[in-house]
């Protein structure tokens, strides 16, 4: 498989028609301050799916990753997913020696890269929605977006859609990010039982993403990391077939290395149906 664009050649998307079906990304690590990051990723068309409509993202220079479920079909989804991760990509190369604008009193480093992943999401969402409103074939794709980047100490996360967030500290899954979508938003309004959110009618409809309008709301979280820490990020792909505490089992066992955890995440949800596209992230903090 090609990359989506040969200028990012860590940039790649999976397809079922006219390309493979499953996409690795091998680990790769940086040095970030006092700590390594390492990163590795696998998309996969899933059991049930003719096309590979995800797109994943490890950048090639910098602790940057990112993970795109496309929607709207025919092929448009894909688009989406893959404007989303080469805008982002190049707008954090094209800032990386940026001043801030409000120089020479700059904003303090956490503000800065506050901005900055807000910013590069923002411009994907507005690319998209450009580029679906020049050509009606294209018109309602869109896609989930979730971004990462490691700085000294922290971590700065984009996030809009239902793609999801995960930190494995200690033995513990957390989910870090929630979910823009209907089903959570009905959760957040009553209690709801297992079986009732098991079969709600309209479990996969997203209320937030990109390339859906011209503006979108980004929800930005920053966190310290620490040494041991495992970041997933994944497509809803992975975590509708697979609960929690499945996922976190596969992350606890794996013991040869992010590629094969991967690799088990992705083995596992084909397994139990594969419904859907399925992509994972994994990131890593280890020892310099």
């Amino acid at each position: 498989m090609a990359p989506a664009n040969r200028s990012l050649p860590w940039s790649f998307t999976g397809s079922g028609r006219g390309g493979l079906a499953t996409v690795d990304i091998m680990s790769i690590s940086f040095l970030v301050g006092q700590m390594r990051v390492r990163l590795a990723g696998k998309t996969d068309v899933g059991q049930v799916r003719a096309l590979n409509e995800d797109n994943l993202l490890v950048a090639k220079d910098k602790p940057l990753c990112v993970v795109a479920d496309g929607m709207g079909g025919h092929a448009c989804g894909e688009v989406a997913s893959r404007i989303a991760v080469e805008t982002i990509d190049r707008f954090y190369r094209d800032t990386e020696a940026d001043v801030p604008s409000n120089w020479p009193f700059p904003m303090p480093k956490v503000q800065t890269e506050l901005q900055r992943m807000t910013t590069a999401v923002k411009l994907a969402n507005s690319r998209i929605y450009w580029t679906a409103s020049q050509d009606t074939q294209k018109k309602g794709m869109g896609c989930t977006i979730d971004a990462i980047f490691f700085d000294k100490n922290r971590t700065y996360i984009g996030h809009v859609g239902d793609s999801r967030v995960y930190r494995l500290r200690n033995g513990h899954l957390e989910q870090i990010t929630e979910d823009h979508s209907l089903l959570n938003d009905y959760r957040k309004i009553r209690d709801m039982s297992t079986d009732e959110i098991e079969n709600f009618p309209h479990k996969n409809v997203v209320v937030r993403g990109l390339g859906l309008s011209e503006h979108v709301s980004v929800e930005i979280l920053m966190d310290s990391y620490q040494l041991g820490d495992l970041f997933l990020l994944c497509s809803d792909g992975l975590n509708d077939m697979l609960s929690d505490e499945q996922i976190a089992n596969l992350l606890i066992r794996a013991q040869d290395g992010l590629d094969a955890a991967a690799t088990a995440l992705i083995d596992s949800a084909n397994a139990a149906g594969g419904r859907d596209n399925i992509t994972v992230l994994l990131a890593q903090v280890e020892a310099p």
